[in-house]
């Protein structure tokens, strides 16, 4: 909005400047603004700040702890007088803004006293420290005592004699010695007494009571302790909307209660003071259980730190430790572990308050019989009694009851009832063993009469008269703040204490009866519950509500029982479930441990088949209730895995991925066990969106995300409509394979019904890939690979649960239960990881053999049909490591055969040399030690002392033995970001190759090429790379060659990889993900940069290779040139044209038409008055640039360039054994006195028309020389200039090799034996280029082929015409070239090449410059509105706007075509590109302060989204839009449409235009008509503006200013760079 938007003019004078601010302020309210100038940071005062200190008003407040002092605040002397009140119990009152913060909080001197300390095991007496009261009825002596009862589990207890203890059953006093001692665990502080817990192997704090002091009082207890992370989970009962807890002084009481779960603070039916505290990444957590049944609340505060608060009993405290939060879980057993539950009751169940009769409960049993719906167990609730009595039943509604079992058994399903406690009635004492006595007695009459399969628990309660025992003073925040609210009167006795000390406990008393069902396990289930009663029940979440959000809540709710020790009612109790929320709820419910289907009375039926037969509720149901039968063999295992060793079912991902820190608060997911990942949808839609890898799953109405873990087997059974008949069919494995192709799991299989059998089955799998499978042509998913094993003849039943590709069958295997197995066979390779052992055509299976490779056809596309074999390539002979670096020696494993290529005979040993240069940057270089091979002769900047500290690296290199490999692994992540121990390496003469795998599928860069998109592809694309006079086109290798990407891993860190190697080479991509490099020639050496953020990564990558040039002020200005100017009087007639129109534009070009017959450096007759208009273009505010060519002609009389160059030995030659003469081409000089026909066709043309061409070699320093004083002599003697053009370096000749197409020496450098895929690669290497055997010499002397530097030619030619220009115009310039290496951007900009007018080059050339801005060259851009063809209206339009936003703006259009500069069209295209321009030229000190921090730190210009929104995974396919640097966003139209859908990453954005603010984190639909480009400035960024004119020159007089976006906490910050804008020097 208009009001947050800052416009700031400044006036600035350089150098002693003096500062004018004029604000324009949009806002209506009067905020104070600060400017700093120097690092400028703009920031408004209306953001609140919380306190962060407190000056303490009293000598004992001044060491206060920040901890509520407990109060009711319904007591009116608190609320009337609270500073009073606070006060008066001896605290510390200091008022806040900050929300949820106290006011009140304690003292120093509170507390108790340790005394008469005993150890080993410690025992103190405690005194309690004078200081007011907060209550009353202060205990003032106390006992403590702790023991370490096991390695991992320490107790202490503060109580007094006489006072209530719970009467748990499990937990005892041990008195054997712990392995650990205690000392090492806890540290007991005296004065005040204190504990602090500590973690016995790095002596990490875990739980410091001296945070805060002790309070115990009769009716107040009171405990905080410090934690060490906010990891925390658990305590209950509630609805915890998030399964981490919120620890912004959050406070929630546990007492139990008949509370409905709508999502509120209050107390629920179970009382668990338990949390899991996960400690870090490293999965180490620990577990806090207070053993206390008496009402209490919990209070979470920022330290972070725990407060608990109980009015009763003692203190006993349980820390359980563990190296994962799953082992927490284990060490709870101190509880009891989970009953193990019958195999029936995992079945799907069905219920429903008041069916009315048994007739209703019958016909919902048919209907969903009917419609196959698979279906374990039929509820009836309290309807069925008599008058609600229980047990009775209503021998009316009813009379049928006692052999409704039969009927249900007749099918294989079960019956469950109800007993309940309703109205006024009077409450068993289960406490009392008389009571269960009489409850077993009633409890067997009702079984004789009616009989069932299992018991539901539900207790409702009553009210009470006034006790003291009702009314307490600090009492904790429960539902209603009574405690007797919908329960027993608190005074009321049973055998354990009063109902005051034992409320909590009823539940769990309750349902510790289970001798009542004889020998055969059953499933109770109890609403009310407490630590321990998971060993006799289940839990369902309660009477929740048919609403989106109890969806949602529930799994917290199951996530938070597997903690403890379980599903919601199914589309909800009350209120009526639409179809589309029961339908999303019946596919999670699916997998749900308890998967039940209840609602309340009052609503309309809600079984799956009350929606229709033929509906999609149903169908859905019954797809994933039949993947849940399937899948009940492991579902029970895992049970059977939580009654033997307390691991949990359904499981959060922290507990598996707890290194994965994105995984500590996902609570939409859940795991069963470790192995399969549910993703339901839990709002009315169908994209689930931004998981961790934050992959946006579509979900249509009938599905849910369902991923299996490689690594896992999972048993399965062939589902059918119950348990009892599932049981009887085959069962099978799911095998998903792991990244090593192994895979464990486990099976417990019993009769699922009696006591007391124990019977595991464990299978573990390793596969070997071999020939046997048969391939589905499937889609390739995570866990790569399922198998079946199946006990028995059967198909692979389950194959429709997963899209797979590939399903491999065993039958017949006579497994054996009791047994472990070894499962071992041969089968094929994953197809997608295969490496092409014959990238070549026409690959054959005799061929492929001869290589020693393996051949087998595949369905799926573009996979290779011939490919190594595992072990192909080399072993680890030596290995050594220092503490910067690692050796190794290498040896090919002569198993196989040669690389196949005879005329590229193997090297059999090799040295593997790492060098640890920073902590952010490695090499790998692998080479011939016995023979002298070419190296890259391009000075990299590296350190001279390598990075000796691991703890300073970010990153850990290991080798693998066979097959060799290097692994780099980033340390922060554990992410593999390469690894090169992959099957192919081979290292052969003329052949190089390796192959690593990708730590994931975003990879950018490589080039010079026309890509379609900035993310690669990676389905087996090969791109081949070699400089080539070759206009962009799909898949050919174009100017350029730089081997460089930059990997994006799925956490969002970014690596680069640089391949030092200047041979022709290509890479190919493949979706294991996967990348394969292959280079004919020198060696591998290779450079990676870890970031780890993207513009880290080129950053890193420039310092390593030269940061770019940072070019005039002037060259940002819009610059005109065209080649087919006929002569001057064009150019100063485009030049009226231009200033007439008033459009800005800085620079004025001369193609080679100025040239004498194209010939460097001499005048054609056609343009004699060239340098008059130049010199009066400069001297009004204009700059001239003209362009040099490297080919020089031979074929003069008088032509000193060539002369000279003759002279000075500076020309490409024959080595000296094959005649020491000048290589001679064809370029663009022509023959003297020749009249050129343009009819004819191009090959005859070069023929009799072009002359013979030398070319210069700039490796040598007397080429540069030469090269300095030819430009010298032009500029001083024919025309001045500012800047320089070189084109046709790579280096370009019309005709193939030289003169005659025959080349001397060796055919085998034009042909190699390995030729990459390159543009008319049958012609050879020679094709528009030299020949491979030309010699040129480095400028230590060294004799090299062009076979190795001729990628190298540009960037040869650039230094030496970047110094030239340096000296000759005595400024700073630019230089322009075609053909470029890595850092070439030190010296020079580039150009895109000779592009074609057409629409789909816009958004290439975005593509292209976001490239060059990661190979270091960010000074770059496209030919405005194409080289080749007549340009379009609309289109060049169009792409005057884009262009506009090139750091390189220059229209540019070829001979014969119409011109296509602004002033060709019409007044509408004139102004059109005016106004554009002009919007350049005022951001031009933006751009140029860009262009700046790219010069010395490296940053980029023209940067992808995702650099700067690399959170927002969006951003990482985005290449339609660009941005300047971080703060301006260009979203162009690119395609002839005036709607552009764009998109705005999370941020605040201004529209450029309008200053309206934009919408964030989605796409937009932005209306862009034909005089409009779409632009918006981001918040929190200062961007320098000037007011533009018709030059640079003229515009840099004018004033300054600033354009302010403020952020959304109101701040802004920018940064601002001014020059001379063309000086030289640092």
């Amino acid at each position: 909005m208009r009001d947050s938007f800052l416009s700031v003019r400044t006036l600035l004078r350089l150098r002693g400047w003096t500062v004018f601010l004029n604000l324009e302020h949009h806002r209506s309210d009067k905020k104070s603004i600060s400017i700093d100038l120097v690092n400028t940071s703009i920031e408004t005062d209306h953001t609140d700040y919380a306190t962060s200190s407190i000056d303490f008003s009293c000598k004992a407040c001044t060491t206060g702890t920040m901890v509520v002092v407990a109060v009711n605040n319904d007591k009116k002397d608190f609320n009337l007088f609270p500073q009073l009140t606070c006060e008066q119990r001896g605290c510390c009152w200091s008022p806040l803004d900050t929300p949820n913060v106290p006011w009140c909080f304690f003292s120093s001197n509170h507390g108790y006293t340790a005394h008469s300390v005993k150890n080993p095991n410690p025992h103190a007496e405690l005194s309690r420290m004078p200081s007011p009261s907060l209550f009353g009825a202060d205990i003032q002596q106390l006992s403590f005592h702790a023991e370490m009862q096991t390695s991992n589990r320490l107790r202490f207890k503060v109580t007094k004699q006489k006072r209530f203890e719970v009467p748990h059953e499990h937990i005892n006093t041990v008195t054997s010695n712990p392995s650990t001692p205690i000392s090492d665990a806890l540290e007991i502080t005296n004065e005040p007494f204190g504990l602090i817990v500590r973690r016995k192997e790095n002596k990490k704090v875990l739980f410091d009571t001296t945070f805060a002091p002790l309070v115990f009082a009769d009716q107040f207890l009171q405990l905080s302790a410090k934690l060490p992370s906010h990891n925390i989970y658990g305590l209950g009962e509630h609805v915890h909307q998030n399964y981490r807890h919120d620890t912004n002084w959050r406070t929630w009481p546990i007492f139990t209660r008949d509370a409905f779960p709508n999502g509120g603070t209050h107390n629920l039916y179970g009382h668990y003071p338990f949390f899991l505290c996960l400690e870090d990444n490293s999965g180490k957590s620990f577990g806090v259980f207070l053993l206390n049944s008496n009402a209490m609340e919990v209070t979470l505060q920022p330290a972070p730190a725990v407060t608990y608060r109980t009015i009763g009993g003692i203190l006993d405290f349980f820390i359980f430790f563990g190296e994962t939060p799953e082992q927490v879980v284990q060490e709870f057993e101190l509880i009891g572990r989970p009953v193990i539950p019958p195999y029936w009751s995992l079945g799907f169940q069905l219920s429903r308050w008041n069916y009315g009769s048994l007739s209703e409960v019958k016909k919902t049993v048919e209907r969903n019989r009917a419609v196959g719906l698979p279906y374990d167990i039929q509820y009836t609730d309290i309807d069925y009694m008599e008058e609600k009595k229980d047990f009775t039943y209503d021998k009316v509604n009813f009379k049928d009851l006692p052999t409704f079992a039969d009927y249900l058994h007749e099918k294989g399903q079960k019956y469950i009832l109800i007993l309940v406690w309703p109205g006024e009635t009077v409450f068993p004492d289960y406490t009392s063993q008389n009571c269960i006595d009489w409850w077993v007695d009633e409890y067997d009459r009702l079984y004789k009469e009616v009989k069932h399969d299992a018991l539901w628990i539900v207790t409702f309660h009553s009210l009470c008269p006034s006790s003291h025992l009702f009314h307490v003073l600090s009492s904790p925040g429960i539902l209603d703040d009574l405690m007797y609210s919908k329960t027993l009167c608190m005074d009321a006795k049973q055998a354990w204490g009063n109902h005051y000390d034992v409320h909590s406990l009823y539940g769990y008393s309750m349902v510790a009866l289970q001798r009542v069902f004889g020998g055969n396990r059953t499933l109770m289930l109890t609403r009310s519950s407490f630590p321990g009663v998971g060993k006799y029940s289940g839990h369902w979440l309660g009477d929740n509500g048919a609403n989106w959000n109890d969806i949602k809540w529930a799994i917290p709710g199951m996530l938070e029982f597997g903690l403890f020790g379980i599903g919601a009612d199914i589309c909800g109790f009350f209120d009526d479930s639409s179809e589309e929320l029961c339908r999303r709820w019946m596919q999670v419910g699916a997998f749900y441990p308890f998967s039940r289907n209840h609602n309340a009375e009052g609503y309309k039926p809600q079984d799956p088949a009350s929606y229709g037969a033929s509906s999609l509720l149903v169908a859905t149901s019954k797809h994933y209730l039949s993947i849940r039968y399937t899948l009940l063999p492991y579902l029970y295992t895992l049970f059977y895995k939580a009654h033997t060793s307390g691991d949990t079912v359904v499981r959060p991902l922290l507990h598996e991925f707890y290194s994965d820190s994105d995984t500590w608060a996902v609570d939409r997911q859940f795991l069963w066990g470790k192995y399969l990942l549910i993703t339901p949808v839990l709002d009315p839609r169908e994209r689930l969106g931004q998981r961790k890898t934050h992959v946006e799953l579509f979900l249509p109405a009938d599905k849910l995300g369902l991923h299996i873990r490689g690594g896992a087997i999972l048993p399965t059974q062939e589902p059918d409509v119950t348990t009892t008949h599932s049981r009887l069919r085959p069962m099978g494995l799911i095998i998903a394979l792991d990244d090593n192709n192994q895979a464990t799991g486990e099976l417990f299989w019993d009769d699922g019904d009696s006591r007391g059998i124990t019977v595991l089955e464990t299978v573990n799998i390793y596969v070997k890939l071999g020939p046997s499978c048969v391939s589905k042509g499937c889609r390739n998913i995570s866990s790569q690979f399922l198998v079946c094993l199946s006990l028995t003849k059967c198909d692979c039943f389950f194959s429709f649960l997963f899209v797979l590709n590939k399903v491999l069958t065993l039958n017949d295997l006579s497994l054996t239960l009791g047994e472990s197995y070894k499962v071992q066979w041969d089968s094929e390779a994953l197809d997608y990881q295969r490496v092409d052992c014959h990238p070549e055509e026409n690959s054959n299976e005799a061929e492929c053999k001869k290589r020693g490779c393996l051949w087998e056809v595949s369905a799926a596309e573009n996979v290779p049909w011939c490919f190594y074999p595992e072990d192909y390539g080399y072993n680890v002979l030596n290995y050594a490591e220092t503490a910067t670096g690692i050796r190794v020696d290498i040896n090919r494993n002569t198993r196989y055969r040669s690389s196949g290529r005879p005329d590229s005979p193997d090297i059999d040993n090799l040295r593997v040399e790492i060098n640890y240069h920073t902590g952010d940057m490695l090499q790998f270089k692998i080479w011939d030690p016995s023979t002298e091979r070419f190296e890259v002769p391009v000075p990299l900047t590296v350190p001279s002392t390598p990075e000796s500290d691991e703890d300073k690296r970010l990153y850990k290199v290991s080798v693998t033995e066979s097959p060799f490999g290097i692994q780099v692994v980033r340390k922060s992540t554990g992410t593999t970001i390469w690894d090169s121990s992959m099957p192919g390496f081979i290292f052969s003469n003329m052949f190089i190759q390796i192959s690593t795998k990708l730590s994931s599928k975003f990879v950018y860069g490589f080039g010079e090429t026309e890509h379609t998109s900035f993310k690669h592809d990676l389905d087996y694309h090969t791109w081949g790379m070699f400089a080539k006079d070759q206009p962009p086109g799909y898949k050919m290798n174009c100017y350029g060659v730089h081997p460089f990407y930059m990997g994006l891993e799925n956490t969002g860190d970014a690596h680069g990889v640089l391949l030092l190697n200047s041979n022709a080479m290509d890479v190919t991509f493949q979706p294991t993900p996967s990348l394969t490099y292959r280079t004919i020639g020198g060696i591998l050496d290779f450079y990676m940069v870890l970031g780890p953020t993207p513009e880290m990564v080129v950053q890193e990558y420039t310092s390593l290779v030269g940061r770019p040039v940072l070019p005039a002020y002037w060259s940002l200005g819009f610059q005109l040139c065209r080649y087919g100017y006929a002569n001057d009087s064009e150019i100063e007639n485009l030049y009226t044209d231009m200033k007439k129109a008033g459009i800005p534009y800085d620079v004025q070009y001369a193609d080679i038409d100025y040239m004498e017959r194209q010939l460097d450096f001499v005048l054609d007759s056609e343009f004699q008055g060239l340098p008059a208009l130049v010199d009066r273009m400069r001297a009004e505010g204009m700059r001239f640039i003209f362009i040099l060519d490297p080919a020089i002609s031979g074929n003069e009389t008088n032509y000193p360039a060539f002369e000279k160059g003759v002279a000075q030995d500076v020309f490409i030659k024959w080595p000296k054994e094959l005649g020491d003469g000048i290589v001679w081409g064809k370029v663009w000089p022509d023959f003297p006195n020749v009249t050129v026909d343009e009819d004819l066709d191009w090959e005859t043309q070069v023929q009799i028309y072009r002359s013979y061409a030398a070319f210069p070699d700039f490796f040598r320093s007397q080429t540069a020389a030469w090269w300095h004083q030819e430009i010298k002599d032009f500029y001083t003697n024919v025309m001045k200039f500012d800047g320089l053009w070189i084109d046709m370096n790579e280096p370009a000749s019309f005709v193939h090799g030289t003169v005659g197409g025959t080349c001397l020496g060796e055919n085998l450098l034009e042909f190699p034996p390995y030729m990459p895929p390159l543009e008319s690669k049958h012609e050879g290497l020679k094709h528009k280029t030299l020949c491979m055997n030309s010699e040129q010499i480095l400028s230590d002397g060294k004799r090299v082929k062009h076979y190795d530097v001729h990628n190298l030619y540009g960037w040869s030619h650039t230094k030496p015409t970047y110094d030239a220009l340096l000296d000759v115009t005595g400024k700073r310039g630019i230089v322009v070239t075609r053909s470029t290496y890595p850092s070439s951007g030190k010296w020079a900009g580039h150009w895109l090449g000779d592009n074609y007018a057409t629409w789909d080059q816009l958004y290439k050339s975005i593509i292209g410059m976001m490239e060059f801005s990661l190979f270091g060259i960010p000074y770059t851009g496209a030919d405005i509105c194409g080289f080749f063809n007549k340009a379009d209206y609309e289109m060049c339009l169009r792409w005057m706007q884009l262009g506009a936003f090139y750091p390189y703006s220059r229209n540019h259009n070829g001979k014969g075509n119409p011109r296509q500069d602004p002033v060709a069209w019409d007044d509408r295209f004139a102004t059109a590109s005016k106004d554009v321009l002009n919007i350049r030229y005022t951001l031009l000190p933006y751009l140029y302060t860009l262009m700046f921090e790219a010069h010395t730190q490296g940053s980029t210009v023209v940067r992808p989204l995702l650099h700067e929104f690399t959170n927002d995974k969006t951003t990482w396919d985005i290449h339609r839009q660009f941005l300047w640097g971080p703060a301006l966003l260009i979203s162009p139209a690119l395609d002839g449409q005036t709607v552009v859908n764009g998109y705005l990453p999370v941020a605040r954005w201004y529209d450029y235009h309008t200053v309206n603010v934009g919408v964030r984190g989605k796409w937009l639909t932005m209306q862009t008509p034909l005089e409009r480009i779409n632009l918006h400035v981001r918040g929190g960024y200062i961007l320098p503006w000037q007011k533009p004119e018709s030059n640079t020159k003229l515009s840099r007089k004018n004033p300054l200013g600033l354009i302010v976006a403020l952020s959304d906490s109101g701040t802004a910050e920018g940064s601002f760079f001014w020059d001379d804008g063309e000086g030289i020097g640092e």
